[in-house]
């Protein structure tokens, strides 16, 4: 077994310990240069790759491509929006997943990249499939709170009213993580305030068990605008 997890693991802790500065075409293929160039923010190296003949799909262990890299970073730098964009306009398969579901429109509704997202999905990208931990874009977007991507999907037809895993609904999510503004948008497209998940619980209700105070006086007392729209 240590020998099997030797010979596994020895290679990709080796690429992953390279630089961009260290790689040199004679001793690395164009395919890994593009991922690492990606995973280490370095547009102009992407750039460079993809001139040299990287394929734009190319994925890494795990099955990410090179534009999932660049959207998966909670702070995203320009360099990886550049990155995104490049992988874009060199016609990255937008719904190519990685090994664990996550697509590129995942990616970027958790990082909050709406204007990625607004290219992801006219150039095909599909709202509905799931990750491996039963959760789609919107649940991404409502959970992490972007709001403006919230809103995106909600124009582009997602139903904020949608069931998912354990009967959670856009609102809880966001309700979950204490997103007031993301609450306010969802409640303002129509999201519903007495829908319960498979606990019994409403939007409400896991918002005051974690103290987001603000959220459950929104959700039970909205706005004039927000309660002509709900009801």
């Amino acid at each position: 077994m240590r020998q099997f997890l030797y010979r596994f693991v020895a290679p990709c802790l080796a690429l992953a310990a390279v630089t961009s500065s260290a790689l040199a075409a004679d001793d690395v293929p164009v395919n890994s240069r593009l991922l690492v160039f990606a995973r280490n923010s370095d547009a102009a190296g992407v750039e460079r790759s993809l001139k040299e003949g990287a394929n734009a799909n190319s994925r890494n262990r795990i099955g990410e491509t090179a534009l999932v890299i660049a959207l998966k970073k909670d702070d995203p730098k320009q360099d990886d929006l550049k990155i995104a964009q490049l992988m874009l306009d060199a016609g990255t398969n937008v719904n190519l997943a990685a090994v664990n579901g996550i697509t590129p429109l995942m990616a970027a509704a958790w990082s909050g990249r709406a204007e990625i997202a607004a290219q992801l999905l006219a150039k095909g990208a599909k709202l509905e499939p799931f990750d491996r931990l039963m959760k789609n874009a919107m649940i991404y977007a409502a959970g992490e709170g972007r709001t403006e991507v919230v809103r995106l999907f909600i124009g582009k037809g997602v139903d904020p009213n949608a069931l998912y895993e354990h009967e959670l609904t856009a609102l809880m999510w966001a309700a979950g993580g204490g997103h007031a503004e993301t609450v306010r948008a969802l409640l303002d497209a129509g999201a519903k305030t007495d829908l319960k998940d498979d606990r019994g619980k409403t939007a409400a209700d896991i918002a005051r068990e974690l103290k987001f105070e603000d959220v459950v006086k929104l959700i039970e007392s909205p706005p004039a605008k927000t309660a002509a729209k709900a009801g």
